[in-house]
């Protein structure tokens, strides 16, 4: 039940307890599980988008929730704990909509977005999934892969002097892509052949990536938290030679690993500055450390962390998934090159 759920973060106030409090029960009232059923995933969204969460942190002059950062960070972590592809989902779906409000020849697309009837994935430039060749506005090449939880997505592509480039479904192949978990993210490669893509000038590139980089790593602390909360609750359940797990040292001091590293990770992600630099290394941190607490908790239930009822093998698949989804890894050369002062290698965008 939703009460037994920990917040792994500094004290909310009231408003953030009750946001907590809610999606806690709107998780209950749903199946946990969650495949790339197409119509299922656009019902859950739309539910999500009737209570506010889905766009819960983007601007109210722009039609937002307009939340703070507190606020936004509980939605992203309790969407982790629960579908984390719907969290990256999300957290696209908010950058897409700081990027692109304002500009009225997307007006109607970002009311769609606020409403879940559209998607919109988010993509950098820089990032090793993507390999764009850009001719003013028409852009041409491939994207690895995108999960944003739909099956024909618009394309936000971030470039590094401050565009981007919106590009519409039918100048997109899209192709479905199997991986190691992600329900209900509706993973697809692209090729792209826009011959005259949407331009958007004046960006804030830098933000943009912060907002992608800190919603990937909330999304990680939810992972996290859910896969130490469950080897908590497993352990101190099942009986061994006559008493249960937790009256064993070795398994106290491996709990209590799982949840101080879930600890750890919310609070960077609450507590790092909105700075790219910053952003990439608390999202490189929070992507990693929720594979190593998924794979501890799946070790803590032994054998049945490999049954599908556990739900511990399906976290730490989750938390594989969101570092590729992410490509956290690959932003980080990126960000290594602009700490030491160097440019950006082998961009294929040209004027």
């Amino acid at each position: 039940m939703s009460s037994s759920r920990q917040w792994w973060g500094p004290a909310l106030d009231d408003d953030a307890r009750g946001l907590r409090d809610m999606l806690d029960e709107f998780v209950d009232a749903h199946e946990l599980a969650l495949t790339d059923d197409a119509a299922a995933v656009a019902a859950l969204v739309g539910e999500l988008a009737g209570l506010g969460i889905w766009t819960l942190g983007t601007a109210e002059t722009c039609g937002g929730g307009g939340a703070d950062r507190t606020l936004t960070t509980v939605a992203f972590e309790r969407l982790g704990r629960a579908w984390p592809a719907l969290g990256w989902a999300a957290v696209q779906a908010h950058t897409a909509v700081d990027v692109l409000a304002g500009d009225d020849r997307f007006a109607d697309l970002v009311a769609a977005l606020h409403t879940g009837d559209a998607a919109v994935a988010v993509v950098d430039a820089q990032s090793l999934h993507v390999r764009l060749q850009r001719d003013g506005a028409a852009i041409t090449g491939t994207v690895d892969r995108v999960d944003v939880a739909a099956e024909e997505p618009h394309l936000l592509v971030l470039f590094d002097d401050g565009t981007a480039a919106l590009i519409e479904p039918p100048m997109v192949a899209q192709n479905p892509l199997r991986r190691t978990g992600f329900g209900g993210a509706l993973t697809r490669s692209l090729d792209v052949d826009a011959p005259a893509a949407h331009v958007v000038g004046g960006v804030d590139v830098d933000a943009a990536q912060v907002r992608l980089r800190l919603g990937a790593a909330a999304v990680a602390a939810g992972i996290a938290g859910a896969a130490a909360d469950a080897a908590v609750a497993y352990a101190s359940d099942r009986r061994q030679f006559g008493d249960t797990l937790t009256a064993i040292p070795t398994v106290r001091k491996s709990l209590m690993e799982q949840t101080s590293r879930a600890v750890l990770i919310l609070g960077a992600v609450l507590g790092g500055a909105e700075d790219p630099i910053q952003a990439a290394s608390v999202a490189l941190h929070a992507l990693d450390g929720a594979i190593d607490v998924a794979a501890g908790a799946l070790q803590s239930h032994g054998g049945y962390g490999y049954l599908v009822e556990y739900d511990a093998e399906r976290r730490l698949r989750d938390a594989v998934s969101l570092r590729a989804a992410a490509d956290i890894r690959g932003q980080a050369i990126t960000t290594a090159r602009t700490l030491a002062g160097v440019a950006p290698a082998g961009t294929s965008a040209k004027d």
